[in-house]
């Protein structure tokens, strides 16, 4: 980068009015966002990840087509590194890299689909490979069907994990001569609709959020065998909710001390310590916006995209207590995601 600082890029939902995806500069004492430029030709850029080199972006386009692009983030504004690829699944929400792919999430279709990546790190010709998720779940009309939410490599790198909201489990892949393979499927428990999973830098446990019910299940995590463990669900509010409550993101901190999440309607960050095996809700803070789709921590900050009041905020986390403090927002309308490079 020209200044030699870091990045923050910001998916949106065009769909929305959003403008695409947005670079931003992250200031390292404040945590706060510059906006600096964007591409705009990808619809609907709900997730984005970067390569562990921090030189290729990838977006997931989430549209009923579904496709997935690459991007050169060498300079300020994104470069596609060519056309979008097609992911033979519907309404992709997420993504992930694994062995040599890009994993998709395809909310739509309840499907995860591999594509696979040039040693540039640039999208293959070569047709993706697809793995249907099959099942259905008691909370109606959300779970009469396979709804994948999430996929990502466990700290092992030796596994693919995605999280299904549609039939209340999280299956844990391989991916052998570009083909998906389901080594094991898990059961959490069923109406309580897991979203996304975020694994404690231990390496052996695992927090997953539940959209359908406002929890956290913490579960135990063996990357030798490939399996996962519920333990135990705590809940991410104090009290009933007074109205829609649909929890979205969960990160854990680089230490392992805290988890937070974000929830929607309830519009709140909540913060957690880890106590063993478990965890305990410690507060819950405004996430000074509308619909926290994202939640993102990076250096000692947490940055919440949301989508309906359309911008982004960033909170310093205080060392000791684990309880983020709100420092600032910029305007992204119908933001979706937030990541740090």
């Amino acid at each position: 980068m020209a200044d030699g600082g870091r990045r923050a890029y910001i998916g949106s939902f065009t769909a929305a009015g959003g403008p695409g995806i947005v670079v931003a500069a992250v200031d390292a004492d404040s945590g706060a966002l510059t906006v600096l430029s964007g591409a705009d030709d990808l619809s609907d850029p709900a997730y984005l990840a970067l390569a562990p080199d921090g030189g290729t972006l990838y977006a997931v386009s989430e549209t009923a087509q579904g496709a997935v692009a690459a991007y050169r983030v060498t300079g300020d504004k994104p470069e596609p590194t060519g056309p979008p690829t097609p992911v033979a699944g519907s309404g992709p929400t997420h993504l992930g890299l694994y062995a040599g792919h890009v994993l998709t999430a395809n909310y739509g279709s309840g499907s995860v689909s591999a594509v696979p990546l040039r040693p540039d790190g640039s999208l293959a010709p070569a047709p993706c490979d697809v793995l249907p998720h099959t099942g259905s779940g008691p909370h109606t009309p959300r779970q009469q069907g396979p709804h994948a939410h999430q996929v990502q490599a466990d700290p092992s790198g030796r596994w693919a994990v995605s999280v299904d909201l549609g039939t209340d489990s999280v299956r844990v892949c391989t991916l052998t001569d570009g083909r998906l393979d389901v080594h094991g499927e898990y059961a959490l428990r069923p109406g309580s609709g897991p979203r996304h999973l975020a694994f404690h830098p231990d390496g052996a446990h695992a927090y997953v959020v539940n959209e359908l019910t406002p929890t956290v299940t913490v579960c135990r995590w063996d990357a030798a065998d490939g399996s996962l463990k519920p333990l135990a669900e705590t809940p991410v509010l104090p009290g009933a909710p007074a109205g829609d409550a649909y929890p979205s993101g969960i990160v854990v901190a680089p230490d392992g001390r805290f988890v937070w999440t974000a929830t929607r309607g309830e519009d709140v960050l909540s913060a957690f310590a880890v106590e063993g095996e478990g965890l305990r809700l410690l507060a819950t803070v405004p996430c000074r916006g509308r619909w926290p789709r994202a939640l993102t921590e990076a250096d000692g900050f947490l940055y919440a995209a949301n989508e309906r009041s359309g911008d982004v905020a960033w909170f310093t986390v205080d060392r000791a207590s684990g309880l983020p403090r709100y420092g600032g927002s910029i305007e992204v309308p119908a933001a979706s995601c937030v990541v740090i490079g």
